[in-house]
């Protein structure tokens, strides 16, 4: 993490604008999936029966009832992090085990077809955003994901980190400012979406696993979950998680960015 801020400040330094720039793009983003994630798990919860969201004002778009500020902090920095769990009383579920794993994969669920959405977006700008001579060479080498897959480094990754020595390329630079949005979009929902399926307490692949393989079994005392949380928080902002999540993330971006390309 502490490299995070060193070259965030450094990048101030060196490209103030740019760096503001992509800081207020990172912070749509990040304001646009953390509260449609919470949104959704509160709105399935009431689907099925438990108010409790609702009736505490968590069914809205306004970020102050949502944002957690260190899984803020850490998801500007690190590109994950979490915000305030949505409250939910499984007393009032229909289906106690059916509705506590839909109420617990809801999040997810969002991030990933915010992200999938995000992908064809892209994939339809780009058509109209790069030269059609470079569209063209690409897609007859079969390598139409470049636009899209910002784990590739090359023409996709150029636009996520607004590096505009690939905008020669370009037939539309006004595109292109679009097309950044939406690959930063695709690409942190993506990233939420995978670190909230950790098995590991207060996120959501805990609940999952808790329900569907366990049964409830592996319910703990808050004072064991809240110590459980604060080792976490240790290993998320040392950044020990980095490599993996980004490993992950990577593959399945790849799968995703081979079945959206057709569309390039």
């Amino acid at each position: 993490m502490f490299s995070s801020v060193t070259n965030f400040f450094r990048d101030l330094t060196t490209d103030p604008a740019g760096t503001i720039i992509t800081l207020l793009y990172v912070t749509v983003c990040i304001l646009f999936s953390l509260i449609i994630h919470e949104c959704a798990h509160g709105w399935v919860a009431l689907k099925c029966g438990d108010p409790t969201a609702q009736m505490m004002g968590r069914l809205t778009l306004d970020p102050r009832k949502h944002l957690d500020p260190l899984g803020t902090v850490c998801m500007l920095l690190l590109r994950v992090g979490w915000a305030k769990p949505v409250p939910i009383n499984p007393r009032n579920f229909r289906n106690y085990r059916r509705d506590y794993i839909l109420v617990s994969l809801a999040g997810i669920a969002a991030n990933l077809l915010i992200c999938l959405a995000s992908l064809v977006l892209s994939a339809l700008l780009s058509k109209g955003a790069w030269q059609p001579e470079l569209l063209e060479t690409l897609r007859e080498q079969g390598n139409t994901d470049l636009l899209i897959n910002v784990y590739k480094n090359r023409f996709a990754a150029a636009v996520y980190n607004g590096m505009f020595n690939y905008y020669p390329f370009a037939a539309s630079t006004g595109l292109m400012y679009v097309l950044r949005l939406f690959l930063m979009l695709a690409q942190m929902n993506l990233g939420l979406a995978i670190f909230n399926l950790l098995p590991v307490p207060p996120l959501d692949g805990y609940r999952f696993l808790d329900q569907f393989v366990f049964k409830g079994r592996l319910a703990m005392n808050p004072q064991t979950m809240q110590m459980i949380h604060m080792i976490f928080m240790v290993i998320c902002i040392s950044g020990a998680l980095s490599g993996l999540l980004s490993t992950v993330n990577s593959a399945v971006m790849g799968a995703l960015c081979s079945v959206v390309r057709v569309i390039i």
